[in-house]
């Protein structure tokens, strides 16, 4: 199994497409395949913040119909899709841009973006295990004793770390490092928590670069374990990246 596993994408369809090619992926009948039959696999924050994020879900969405690709829902995907439902969701912190995209759309054009979107996610995991359990690809990461479990807790851990209820003097939640307390011999491959270059700790890699933020689009390579980035075209915000103390 050869998987190219890409981070969050947040719009950046330009670095999306750029980073598609530099991995050897061809365009062949209206989508991406590699030559070689690498698949691609996707960490979930399709959407929000960046320019394009309505092109990111018709590439995306485009290639699970095709069986060319494994994606996993992040919080943003979660919050767009409970937009969609027509919850009562607050239109911040990046869905501000992404309704921006949406609301310029014909009816038809938005209707067709909406169930495109909505079957993505509801034909998704809310994480993937694959290759005979060695390989686990979630947005914000899982613990081992988690696997397998599909509840609440588990699906707020997925989209949203390993949070503890309380908040950061920013607002932000404050996150444990459950990286760093990892064990055995499963990769793990998360992203959700801008890096400013992938992370590797204990058999996990943090692949959230922050392209959106300036810094680069990632993709990791399986079981080769190789990184390959394309540089981003938005501004750089250093505060968006976390540094850890190993």
């Amino acid at each position: 199994m050869k998987i190219d596993i890409i981070g969050d994408i947040h719009g950046c369809y330009k670095e999306l497409i750029s980073l598609f090619i530099k991995l050897g992926y061809e365009q062949k009948n209206g989508y991406y395949q590699h030559p070689e039959g690498r698949k691609l696999a996707f960490v979930g924050d399709l959407t929000d913040r960046g320019p394009q994020s309505v092109d990111v879900i018709k590439v995306v969405s485009t290639l699970i119909e095709e069986d060319l690709a494994y994606y996993c829902p992040g919080n943003h995907c979660d919050k767009l899709y409970r937009y969609f439902l027509g919850r009562n969701v607050q239109i911040t912190h990046g869905l501000e841009t992404t309704v921006e995209e949406l609301t310029s759309l014909s009816k038809n054009e938005y209707k067709s973006i909406r169930n495109q979107f909505m079957s993505l996610v509801d034909r998704s995991p809310l994480y993937h295990v694959l290759d005979d359990k060695k390989l686990v690809i979630a947005h914000a990461g899982i613990r081992p004793d988690l696997i397998g479990i599909t509840n609440k807790r588990v699906k707020s851990f997925v989209l949203y770390g390993d949070i503890t209820g309380e908040t950061n003097p920013d607002g932000t939640p404050v996150r444990l490092d459950w990286a760093k307390k990892h064990e055995g011999s499963v990769w793990i491959i998360y992203g959700h928590t801008p890096v400013k270059k992938p992370r590797f700790v204990n058999h996990s890699v943090n692949i959230d670069t922050g392209c959106v933020f300036g810094g680069a689009l990632t993709a990791l390579q399986y079981p080769e374990m190789n990184t390959v980035q394309v540089p981003s075209s938005q501004p750089y915000v250093i505060e968006k990246f976390r540094s850890f103390d190993e």
